[in-house]
């Protein structure tokens, strides 16, 4: 059984209808519960709970210091080619996009590699656009390869893989996966995927499990606000993260909830995500699902990952960069999105350090 027969229950569910009838008595009682029902977690999305967003923070606060101590990590993406096969009206590396399009050589890996250790993150995360044919097991080992000689995480954000490729990497020391299933709605995700193997929605829903299977120590899903229905998409991916989480007790997962930026192609989001609405699925969830990491992307405002921070969020972007070779600033390329937060390493660690938080470059390690 995977997580699309859990899906397939959910599908013609009155997402309105349930939100109508949710009071705030049910809201405060979901927020005061130890172990919280799905149920729970759609009363805390409901609209009716942004009159409970204090309450909502309170806790969620409570629950990370609890589970993750006073601290925040921070991670760095390298993108090393921006080529794609797949036609995704919403992304900038989408194949009908005419971009300056750039694929790395290991060589080449290895310079922005320099590069990007001087900031003294210790995890990276290795991006690619979705080509087959172009990017492959092979070519994901030897960019492995080199960033483990600087970096003591790796993880990937490629297209979906077998589980037999996750395992040949997972045994070269690969270390985590993210992939964001975009929307959890099939008719809208047909909608936005045109064309392409990324077009094929249950092999990608099932791609974490994969990873899990294929014994990689940390892996992470999400869904991209503004794609589909906001509190539906909310709603599944957390249902998706219980579902791992319940499953796959010795992978480590954590969630992402990345809103829409500007990018090549001019997609209009169809459903803005708003400020509020934005807090309260990340509180919500924290809430929800107390044990599982939040990250917090350069997609979002200063002023929003500021706050943020003491609310649920574990882990941080920091200085990112969304062209290939934009760190050594050889980037003969167009980036996959605008950066919002385009602060430096330093202006970030001082921010979140001002919030009386310690930041974790490495996994294992705090520098002080």
């Amino acid at each position: 059984m995977s997580f699309y027969n859990e899906l397939v229950k959910w599908k013609d569910f009155d997402f309105d209808g349930y939100f109508s009838k949710v009071t705030d008595e049910d809201v405060l009682n979901s927020i005061e519960k130890e172990k919280l029902t799905v149920y729970d977690y759609l009363n805390l999305l409901s609209p009716i709970a942004q009159n409970h967003l204090e309450a909502m923070a309170v806790k969620a606060t409570k629950l990370t210091r609890q589970h993750f101590g006073n601290v925040i990590g921070l991670y760095l993406p390298i993108y090393v080619s921006n080529y794609c096969t797949s036609n995704c009206i919403y992304c900038g590396f989408s194949k009908k996009n005419h971009i300056k399009r750039r694929h790395m050589k290991f060589e080449e890996i290895e310079h922005e590699a320099q590069e990007i250790a001087k900031s003294g993150i210790g995890n990276i995360l290795l991006l690619t656009g979705e080509a087959k044919g172009l990017i492959d097991k092979e070519y994901l080992k030897g960019g492995i390869d080199v960033l483990k000689k600087y970096f003591s995480s790796v993880s990937i954000e490629v297209m979906p893989l077998d589980e037999e490729d996750y395992k040949y990497l997972a045994d070269d020391g690969l270390d985590g996966l993210t992939v964001y299933q975009e929307t959890y709605d099939e008719t809208r995700y047909a909608q936005v995927h045109l064309s392409g193997e990324k077009r094929n929605f249950r092999y990608r829903l099932d791609t974490p499990e994969r990873g899990a299977k294929a014994g990689i120590r940390a892996i992470g899903i999400g869904a991209l606000l503004g794609l589909g229905g906001i509190r539906d998409d909310a709603f599944k991916t957390g249902l998706h993260l219980k579902y791992l989480m319940d499953k796959y007790p010795n992978s480590e997962f954590s969630i992402s909830f990345p809103r829409i930026n500007e990018a090549e192609g001019n997609f209009k989001d169809s459903y803005a995500v708003d400020d509020v609405t934005f807090v309260q699925i990340i509180l919500a969830n924290r809430i929800f699902q107390p044990k599982a990491g939040i990250n917090l992307s350069t997609r979002e405002s200063a002023y929003m990952r500021d706050h943020l921070v003491t609310m649920g969020v574990t882990k941080f972007s920091a200085g990112s960069k969304t062209e290939v070779g934009g760190y050594s600033h050889d980037n003969e390329s167009t980036a996959q999105f605008d950066i919002t937060d385009s602060r430096d390493v330093d202006s970030i660690v001082e921010a979140i350090r001002g919030k009386g938080l310690e930041v974790f470059y490495k996994d294992w390690e705090t520098l002080v």
